[in-house]
């Protein structure tokens, strides 16, 4: 497989469900990804090595994986190589992992953790940044991709996550960075997919829009207040 992992100007789904939610679990992520491929999604995004092998189970096409067992309140998504080696062994085609300076759970670098994924696994990268100064930062380390996952929810300068995308990151990262660019992070509407790839990014990742019946009817039924 090519470090771009999916097509250009693809659509990925971002499937995840949360304890709080009713969707929550294996089963329901498989079906929600079947239901995602066969609407068109060129691949899946999903957290867990109990969900990702529940989806490579039913799903024929790239998976990248999560492993959400860090610090909410710091690196949290794939922090170490044991987290991304689960995802991976469970089926998982690509890692995507915070891409953040911020300091790793373990201590070590992210030059290093890149590495090692490259090495054993044999795996592409996706760094999730939440500035242009980390998806530097990213692709210095060796990530194959940079997403813009993280996005307003880092507390960093500028961190208030707005109500759509952020197509300046996506544009920024784009002009600058010699690698592919998935745009992620609050997509809604099919105007915002398609600004994204018009902002330069090479895959767009749909989630909650998508895969999160309870934040949609969330979302509508705040709108009548």
């Amino acid at each position: 497989m090519s470090d771009a992992v999916f097509p250009y100007r693809s659509v990925v789904v971002s499937c995840q469900a949360g304890p709080d939610n009713p969707l929550h679990g294996p089963g329901p992520m498989a079906l929600m990804a079947r239901a995602a491929v066969a609407g068109g999604a060129a691949g899946i995004r999903a957290n867990g090595p109990a969900d990702v092998a529940a989806i490579s189970a039913v799903v024929d096409l790239p998976i990248l994986g999560i492993n959400k067992t860090g610090d909410r309140g710091g690196v949290y998504i794939t922090p170490t190589f044991g987290s991304a080696a689960a995802v991976v062994r469970a089926g998982a085609s690509a890692v995507a992992l915070d891409g953040t300076a911020r300091p790793r759970p373990d201590g070590g670098s992210l030059t290093d953790l890149v590495a090692r994924i490259h090495d054993e696994l044999g795996v592409p990268v996706m760094a999730d940044v939440d500035s242009l100064e980390s998806g530097r930062f990213a692709r210095a380390a060796g990530a194959d991709l940079v997403g813009t996952t993280l996005s307003g929810y880092t507390g960093g300068p500028g961190s208030a996550a707005g109500d759509g995308p952020d197509l300046d990151l996506v544009k920024a990262l784009a002009a600058e960075l010699d690698c592919p660019i998935v745009a992620e992070g609050r997509f809604w509407t099919r105007e915002e997919v398609l600004a994204g790839f018009e902002a330069g990014a090479h895959t767009v990742v749909v989630g909650t829009a998508v895969t999160n019946p309870m934040a949609i009817t969330r979302r509508l039924v705040e709108a009548l207040r």
